[in-house]
């Protein structure tokens, strides 16, 4: 009862919370950067968590639910590839509008950033928002597990796509993170624990993961918090020191644009495939929200000579959360009795 209740507390305010730990990053960034050295073996501590965070999604995962996807399962291809090449699409058209800002090294750390933030799977948190948006449940868990598993292809293609976008040191360093060691990284860091939390679930059954998920919420919410302020370290407190306001308005007008336009997309594709509301609710939270825990993990690791790209990726990370509210209570909060979720990864 007690975790129930600090946990409802936590998930209300965690937009706030998700704020305050990017602050904390800027001005005190040693125990964030502290927890991104620690390692025991190739595996660190920054690794484990967002291991944690995979496997506890795993937990969370129905599989009887994608039976219903049986029937037609072209929405779900639909929108696996709208999340594939909308991003990188977006990313192009910002490559191109962009030649005519006035310092080129910001432009290719935003389309660097850009490029972690199309690479990623689909967010396992869309599923709660389009669970309490009444979405159709069976295409969201569709949408994230089919991303998730396809990651390995998916990711170093639209690395590759981005990086020949790109110039110089940037495009080198987007096609060497797109080798085989990315995929071994999403294999071990983002496949495994998800598939480990699925089976867990199976195996421990529905009753004692229900018991267990209180506690379980309680501590996702806060190693990701964690996580992200451990790896906004690396970055903030420069943007913070040498303060750049128009790079910064820039970053956020861009990301709110790609955020914006991912919605849309899923909008679109229900709207042509002349498909119901709750498809569409699906596709919309699903198009829309990106696994950015996986994409800062990812980029401060390989990354680490370039901090500034993982600032679009830290801005994305908190405006989908607010797109997200704003596209629920527009459009969907009066087809709803319970309160939007704000946890997300």
């Amino acid at each position: 009862m007690v975790f129930a209740k600090l946990t409802h507390f936590v998930h209300a305010r965690f937009i706030w919370l998700l704020i305050g730990s990017y602050l904390v990053a800027a001005v005190f960034p040693a125990l964030g950067l502290s927890i991104r050295s620690l390692s025991v073996g190739a595996i660190s501590l920054p690794m484990a968590m967002l291991a944690f965070l995979l496997f506890n999604a795993g937990l969370g995962v129905d599989l009887s639910a994608l039976r219903k996807l049986r029937g037609d399962p072209f929405l779900l291809v639909f929108g696996l590839l709208a999340n594939l090449l909308v991003p990188v699409a977006f990313i192009a058209v910002v490559m191109l509008t962009m030649r005519l800002w006035h310092n080129p090294d910001e432009v290719q750390h935003i389309l660097v950033g850009l490029a972690l933030v199309a690479s990623m799977p689909i967010a396992g948190s869309s599923t709660a928002w389009s669970q309490n948006a009444n979405g159709n449940l069976a295409l969201s868990l569709g949408l994230v597990l089919g991303s998730t598993f396809l990651s390995p292809l998916t990711t170093p293609l639209a690395l590759h796509s981005v990086g020949l976008m790109t110039t110089g040191d940037y495009s080198e360093d987007l096609h060497e993170l797109a080798g085989s060691g990315t995929g071994w990284f999403l294999l071990i860091s983002v496949i495994v624990p998800s598939v480990l939390g699925i089976t867990c679930r199976r195996l421990l059954g529905e009753r004692k993961v229900s018991g267990a998920k209180p506690s379980l919420k309680l501590a996702n919410t806060v190693v990701l918090l964690l996580l992200n302020y451990a790896n906004a370290s690396v970055s903030l407190p420069q943007a913070v020191a040498v303060p750049d306001p128009d790079f910064l308005a820039v970053i956020l007008a861009i990301t709110l644009s790609l955020c914006g336009v991912a919605f849309f997309a899923g909008w679109l594709i229900a709207r042509l495939r002349k498909s119901d509301e709750t498809e569409k609710i699906a596709l919309m939270f699903g198009l829309g929200m990106n696994n950015n825990g996986t994409g800062l993990v990812l980029a401060s690791m390989a990354l680490a000579d370039h901090p500034q790209v993982l600032l679009p990726i830290i801005f994305y990370n908190l405006v989908q959360h607010l797109v997200a509210g704003l596209v629920y209570h527009r459009m969907f909060s009066r087809r709803s009795e319970d309160p939007a979720p704000a946890n997300a990864r």
